[in-house]
């Protein structure tokens, strides 16, 4: 073989294994890659939530959620996010009837005061959003199964544990979203109804054995507040025992003369295994001091749903009981 045949050989020779390590070496740099992100993508990002419990850090988007508050499983509805569990509604079978469509596929975790950890544990969750005041005493259980956000209490300001929830669930501008358009609607009735805010409401429960009249702090009363509506003097002294807690009293029969007003809305709080409210609302409403209230007379007493103005407090509901003012307000 002649000396430039031989040059020619090597520098082929040459060319082919310098391609070869080439290839290889962008292998090797791809498989690295994979083994340290796996999928390519960036590692999901964490965030710390402060909550009535202290603080908790959550990574990534929580994907499966578990609710224990009525009013949280609203939120959640309201936002897009269908829980793996929820806690079974006050007044459902198991869920209230406006939220039940959206709730199928959605596991039963117990109630508000008594959830099941077991169940909990069983859906492994990657977030769990509780309350302070139903369930302080099991933060510490529920901490060890999944990340674990606390709203505070559970009275009238129910967009304050929105608020929390929306974080919790990485869902901050979604959420701001809902509560800017109800905040919208509260102007938009109320321009709407012009004078017709300008009345005393009074807001009365029926329960078993035990009437209740709500004031300014309670799911109702909230929004009534902000729609412009006022309460009759009466209540000022009724509550003026214990000015610190504005949500409701008990109250007996010769409180009635102190339910009139311009309007009075009345709910009943019954379950499917306890009717034995109806009977306290026949009671009541049959009474001649009932009776004779002016607003009783005026057409102007009405019956409204136990879960959407009272039990489940969050913002479907919320919306739901502005229905009925738009629709009461109109007659």
């Amino acid at each position: 073989m002649t000396t430039n045949k031989k040059s020619w050989l090597t520098l082929f020779l040459m060319s082919i294994t310098m391609l070869v390590l080439a290839a290889c070496g962008s292998n090797t740099k791809e498989s690295t890659k994979d083994a340290t992100d796996g999928t390519n993508e960036a590692p999901a990002e964490a965030y710390t939530i402060e909550h009535a419990m202290g603080s908790t850090e959550i990574k990534g988007t929580p994907e499966k959620v578990v609710i224990l508050t009525n009013e949280g499983t609203e939120a959640l509805l309201s936002m897009g996010v269908t829980p793996v569990g929820a806690v079974q509604s006050w007044s459902g079978d198991p869920w209230y009837e406006h939220i039940t469509e959206d709730m199928k596929d959605v596991q039963v975790v117990g109630t508000e005061s008594d959830v099941n950890i077991e169940a909990i544990a069983k859906l492994q969750p990657d977030l769990i959003i509780g309350n302070k005041l139903r369930q302080e005493k099991v933060y510490e259980q529920l901490s060890k199964i999944a990340p674990t956000v606390f709203s505070e209490t559970l009275k009238g300001e129910w967009q304050e544990n929105y608020k929390i929830y929306a974080e919790a669930l990485n869902r901050k501008d979604e959420g701001n979203k809902v509560i800017d358009d109800f905040e919208k609607r509260i102007t938009e009735i109320k321009e709407a109804a012009g004078d017709k805010v300008n009345q005393d409401v009074q807001v009365v429960r029926f329960m078993a054995g035990t009437t209740r009249i709500y004031y300014k702090d309670s799911f109702s009363g909230v929004i009534l507040e902000k729609l412009g509506f006022s309460r009759p003097s009466s209540l000022e002294e009724l509550f003026s025992d214990d000015p610190e807690n504005l949500f409701a009293r008990e109250v007996g029969k010769e409180v009635i003369p102190q339910m009139d007003g311009d309007l009075l809305f009345y709910f009943t709080y019954t379950t499917p295994e306890d009717q034995e409210a109806t009977k306290t609302e026949e009671e009541w409403t049959k009474d001649p001091l009932w009776q004779n209230l002016e607003v009783v007379k005026a057409g102007k007493a009405y019956k409204v749903d136990d879960s959407i103005w009272n039990t489940a407090g969050g913002v479907i509901a919320a919306n739901l009981l502005l229905d009925d003012i738009e629709t009461k307000l109109s007659e």
